[in-house]
């Protein structure tokens, strides 16, 4: 961390900051300079909130060299984790594709229709039991009875399931659930992220559309720093100026998360397109750009289904699909060898 010291600080002021660094652990170094001068503040950083250095008098600007990552980066992590997600490897490698409807709505939908998805190649099962909607008169999802038609997914195809918690004291009810999903809504839900730190379910956190990259993997420092280390990130787009499709895919995420942090990262493409015909492009194109994995809207009746059925694909062509990404990731590896 470099610090700016203000051209007309007071000495006094300057002394001031000086010991509350040095109180923190750390070293501090004066560097005078013709027009100002810093101050380098060398050791564990981490902990030091800058908005609390930056209150000082005496400082100008307060600048960090690296990123305070201690758990989610990649300085004290250099290799790729993989998060095991009820027996399938995620990361370093390790693809994922997992689809599902975006609300569970009844066993005559999701039975037929988690069979047909496992027969197409996924390998996780998604699906909303608890739906954080954005009016407050639309279908919030079935609660624990999705909950249970969930499990009851998995014991017929042997596929785990990934479902969304909304509140902290959901977690009980969540005991047996294969992968922990953070909405973008919640992702600085801070007391929420604090109790999934503190236990051991592999949760995807997925990241908020107004919510920059350092803001996700700090989330996810949250998460870690309570000692639950099995974290999947989601890119599931931005808000843009643009009202072309519903979100902004930012794949540039993909490449940047991966070069900041050892965490898997997927792409959620049905949420950013909001439109089913875009899906197979982006999807494509994320796994081009080397995610980890995929999350994907599947309803057998979009026109019927009580939440996005215009940004889910049907059974037929997510199966064309994921003959696609089979192919893609094949050539891809070929290419690289």
């Amino acid at each position: 961390m470099v610090i700016v010291v203000r051209h007309s600080a007071r000495r006094e002021d300057v002394a001031a900051l000086t010991a509350f660094l040095t109180a923190q652990g750390v070293s501090v170094t004066p560097v005078p300079g013709e027009r100002s001068t810093l101050l380098a503040v060398v050791g564990d950083t981490s902990r030091l909130d800058d908005d609390r250095v930056a209150g000082f008098a005496a400082v100008e600007a307060v600048r960090r060299i690296t990123e305070p990552l201690p758990l989610a980066g990649r300085g004290a992590h250099p290799a790729d984790s993989v998060v095991e997600v009820g027996g399938v490897p995620v990361g370093a490698g390790h693809f994922a594709l997992i689809a599902g409807p975006c609300s569970v709505e009844s066993r005559e939908q999701l039975l037929p229709l988690a069979a047909s998805l496992r027969a197409a190649g996924a390998q996780l099962l998604r699906g909303g039991a608890y739906k954080p909607r954005t009016s407050p008169y639309h279908f919030q999802g079935l609660g624990e009875e999705g909950l249970a038609l969930l499990r009851e997914a998995r014991a017929a195809t042997g596929l785990p399931i990934v479902t969304e918690i909304v509140d902290p004291r959901q977690l009980p009810l969540f005991e047996d659930v294969d992968l922990i999903q953070v909405g973008a809504r919640n992702m600085q839900n801070f007391e929420l992220l604090k109790e999934l730190g503190r236990i051991d379910t592999p949760v995807l956190l997925k990241r908020g559309p107004s919510a920059t990259l350092k803001e996700l993997l700090l989330a996810a420092e949250y998460i870690l720093s309570g000692g639950n280390g099995r974290v999947i990130l989601c890119e599931r787009g931005v808000r843009s100026f643009d009202t072309a499709t519903r979100y902004l895919l930012d794949l540039s995420a993909v490449a940047v998360l991966h070069e900041r942090t050892h965490l898997p990262v997927i792409v959620d493409p049905s949420h950013a397109a909001g439109a089913a015909r875009y899906v197979p492009s982006l999807s494509l194109a994320a796994v081009a750009a080397g995610a980890d994995g995929l999350m994907l809207e599947v309803h057998p009746d979009p026109a019927a289904a009580l939440s996005d059925g215009a940004q889910a694909l049907l059974p037929a062509d997510f199966a064309a699909l994921a003959k696609q990404i089979k192919a893609l990731r094949a050539a891809l590896t070929e290419s690289g060898d």
